[in-house]
């Protein structure tokens, strides 16, 4: 992302990688919840359709969190949280952290990025991401997914993090794992694509008219539009990802055929299951990712100058 006029030097790409996955993890934390409500919306009805006249178990995104509080407790808005912070770890290191490698790799070290440099900057650093980090959306995703309800007598799905990624790489073999990685790409392309070039742009028009400085309000401006505009074109695939990864072995013969039995089964409405905690997720997290990313990068360029 372009830096801004107050730094007082630029910092280096380890700098970059470790401010982006420590701002991950805190995003993460602060969000999860939104995130969980996200994945209960966008899986509701895949096993067994709504009925004509049935009501729905999860029926917006703050109807899903006061229905998990209240059927399964607290906790259960941070299932699947160690995989989370896993997968940022690893996730948001390399596909922020490097994002301004990879711009400054492609204009071969000049400054004047064009719009064409920063999409395929932006695409490069989510695909790597994913051969990172795809395990551990595989985990999170199961154990957002999975309800468990005390009453009823039901059994986990996975008692731990670390017993997740051993049964599925014993029971569905090593690609389990890697489950939904191609729709994961893809998503993940548009996802870098639309968050970091609209930030990356937003906050270089803001700088250079001089409507703010680079401080807290321009970072939270340009995040929030980062978020909305990340919302409403990866909201399709992000459904067919999330499908797939929690599918159990044979239910869909790929991310295709998933997005055509949704089609026939569900209508085109279900690509946009769970819009609005997507939104409200993508843009709180975009904001508190990039205002923290920001602050930690230069907290970490003061304690090298220091």
């Amino acid at each position: 992302m372009v830096e801004g006029r107050a730094a007082d030097l630029a910092p280096t790409a380890a700098v970059k990688i470790f401010s982006a996955g420590t701002a991950g993890c805190v995003a993460d934390l602060v969000t999860f919840p939104l995130d969980t409500a996200k994945v209960r919306l966008q899986v509701q009805g895949e096993s067994k359709p709504l009925l004509k006249g049935q009501r729905a178990e999860y029926r917006g995104v703050f109807g899903t969190i006061f229905t998990m509080v209240k059927t399964e407790g607290p906790r259960s808005l941070y299932s699947g949280l160690v995989a989370g912070l896993h997968r940022q770890m690893s996730f948001a290191s390399v596909r922020i952290g490097m994002y301004d490698t990879m711009k400054e790799l492609y204009t071969q070290g000049s400054e004047n990025a064009g719009l064409g440099t920063r999409l395929l900057a932006g695409s490069t650093t989510g695909a790597m991401a994913v051969a990172f980090a795809q395990p551990t959306d595989v985990v999170k995703v199961r154990f957002q997914a999975q309800a468990q309800r005390p009453e009823s007598g039901s059994v986990k799905r996975y008692s731990s993090t670390i017993d997740a990624y051993r049964t599925i790489a014993r029971d569905e073999g090593f690609k389990g794992l890697w489950k939904g990685c191609l729709p994961n790409i893809a998503r993940n392309a548009i996802v870098n694509c639309s968050e970091l070039v609209t930030y990356d742009i937003m906050k270089e028009r803001i700088l250079k008219y001089n409507l703010m400085t680079d401080n807290m309000p321009c970072h939270f401006t340009a995040a929030f539009a980062a978020g909305f505009c990340t919302t409403i074109v990866a909201s399709p695939v992000d459904v067919i990802k999330t499908r797939f990864m929690n599918s159990v072995p044979g239910q869909y013969s790929g991310a295709v055929n998933c997005a055509i039995t949704m089609l026939i089964k569900e209508g085109p409405t279900a690509f946009y299951k769970g819009f609005v905690p997507s939104f409200l997720r993508l843009g709180s997290w975009n904001i508190v990712m990039f205002v923290s990313y920001e602050q930690i990068k230069r907290a970490v360029m003061r304690f090298q100058q220091s």
